[in-house]
């Protein structure tokens, strides 16, 4: 099934369109955001390179719900659910431009994700992998309901959170 359109009350998920490429690339590319992402921050040409895979790959094989995430009709950040091996089901990834730090667009867009995951794709857990030096990822999920499931020790010493959240145990806006 394609990735459908969510709403909440301020921002607008809906799939990419070609059009998005510089925003997505700058995202994936800010040394601020990217720090915490996977193995950090991206080179042009591998975002670019990410971007084109979303369409060819995710899109084109729907493979899993990916999404730009707009606010008033621009452009501020990424998310996405899909299921990982990492941690047995179904995780959830977002990540925001500067300009949307700070004013609960984290949360708003955090609570869609786990929405979507218990009405649409009817999980009865969400998880999220956050690094543990990450605290306002980790304040954030806390607020709505994860609690730490157990860490994992990356190669390079540094501690990821698995974090999860049963249907039940979700915190209601």
């Amino acid at each position: 099934m394609p990735t459908p359109t969510l709403r909440t009350d301020r921002l607008l998920l809906e799939p990419y369109r070609p059009a998005d490429r510089d925003d997505f690339v700058a995202l994936f590319t800010d040394v601020e955001v990217g720090r915490f992402m996977g193995d950090g921050p991206l080179s042009n040409p591998d975002a670019t390179a990410l971007f084109e895979r979303v369409f060819s790959k995710v899109y084109a094989g729907d493979l899993f719900d990916v999404w730009a995430v707009r606010l008033n009709g621009r452009f501020v950040g990424h998310a996405e659910i899909k299921r990982t091996d990492q941690v047995d089901g179904y995780e959830i990834v977002y990540a925001l431009a500067k300009p949307a730090w700070g004013v609960g667009l984290g949360t708003e867009l955090a609570r869609e994700l786990v929405r979507y995951g218990f009405a649409a794709l009817c999980l009865s857990r969400v998880y999220a992998t956050v690094a543990e030096r990450n605290a306002a990822s980790l304040a954030l999920l806390s607020r709505i309901g994860f609690r730490p499931e157990r860490d994992i020790t990356e190669p390079d010493g540094s501690i990821t959170r698995v974090l999860a959240v049963d249907k039940m145990q979700a915190r209601a806006p």
